[in-house]
């Protein structure tokens, strides 16, 4: 059986981190010694799942998604992960991707918290293909049985966003190093 695709979204304009002071895009800026982007990509390689980097510049999350999907049917399924998730461990993406045997939608959440990748099986393949504008895949993970996959994992709702969010990635970094 093949293993669904990691879809690494890095499309988006990083406005916000922008506009809280940041001085280059948010998935450049360094964390650690690597940029935001290289640390989510090498949580993504350590999974040992087959990925893709959606990073033309799509309009919205919706058309990114669809994009993505589209260059990589047909497969198994889909984890969505956004780029600017530079803790989350490779640990999350093999337990989405093995919960996607059993369930069409996958969403980890971590204390009470939905987060990063949401696992789509093959059944949500036509949905994703529709996608367009900014909202991103919520009306298919409403359209399907989605399960929630608890996970000890605060990488997976540590998004960078703004200035303030790189600094507390860094803090937490600093104060229990993340496993890929």
């Amino acid at each position: 059986m093949s293993l669904p695709v990691v879809i690494v979204l890095a499309s988006g304009r990083g406005e916000r981190f922008a506009a809280s002071g940041g001085t280059r895009h948010k998935l450049q800026a360094r964390l650690g010694g690597k940029t935001v982007l290289q640390h989510t990509l090498d949580a993504v390689q350590a999974s040992g799942l087959p990925w893709h980097l959606e990073d033309a510049g799509h309009p919205g999350m919706g058309d990114s998604i669809a994009a993505a999907v589209q260059a990589t049917w047909p497969s198994t399924g889909w984890l969505i992960l956004p780029a600017d998730l530079p803790l989350v461990q490779g640990d999350t993406l093999r337990a989405v991707a093995a919960a996607l045997a059993h369930h069409e939608v996958v969403v980890p959440v971590y204390r009470g918290q939905r987060g990063h990748p949401v696992g789509f099986s093959a059944r949500c393949g036509p949905a994703l293909l529709g996608l367009k504008g900014n909202k991103g895949a919520a009306i298919v993970v409403a359209a399907h049985d989605a399960i929630e996959l608890i996970v000890n994992d605060a990488g997976c709702v540590t998004d960078i966003d703004t200035v303030d969010d790189l600094r507390a990635a860094e803090r937490l970094m600093a104060s229990a190093p993340q496993q890929q």
